[in-house]
């Protein structure tokens, strides 16, 4: 099974930027960096909303359902999916083989789709970036048991 590299601190410093970045060009609300396994990596935005730990897990799930549906109309894969909302909608898209972007807003979702390509590759870059420095070294965060990963994935205090 895939896993997610080890990530320092200066790897989730990089994410986030690239989240702020994504988050300023766009005018989205909330962006999620999560693993395939539905945790939550890092993000940036608004969150005191949200339970970005559930949405997070839910997100992952609808993802790799899509991915199923894909399979069965002879499709290869479905890069990405979006849920339409009266106050918010989700757009969720594949970063590499391990991880998953997703992105709360409330903008329209043609500039969302538009600015995702530059920021999937550069947390995709950031991604590698960690996994040439340890190769073989990554973690299956599902394998931790943990039901909240607030304790493992956490802002460093100032």
């Amino acid at each position: 099974m895939a896993t997610l590299p080890q990530l320092i601190e200066e790897d989730i410093q990089t994410l986030n930027a690239v989240l702020r970045d994504f988050l300023a060009q766009t005018d989205a609300t909330t962006a999620l960096v999560i693993d395939k396994g539905g945790f939550l990596i890092t993000h940036e935005g608004e969150a005191n909303d949200f339970d970005l730990t559930t949405i997070g897990a839910l997100a992952s799930g609808a993802f790799m359902a899509n991915q199923t549906i894909a399979g069965l109309v002879n499709e290869p894969n479905f890069s990405s999916i979006h849920q339409q909302g009266e106050n918010f909608s989700l757009f969720v898209c594949n970063v590499d083989s391990e991880s998953l972007l997703v992105v709360i807003f409330g903008c329209h979702v043609g500039v969302v789709k538009y600015f995702t390509a530059a920021a999937i590759k550069k947390i995709a870059d950031q991604l590698e970036v960690a996994r040439k420095r340890a190769p073989g070294q990554g973690v299956d965060l599902s394998q931790l048991n943990i039901a909240n990963t607030k304790d493992v994935f956490r802002k460093r205090e100032e």
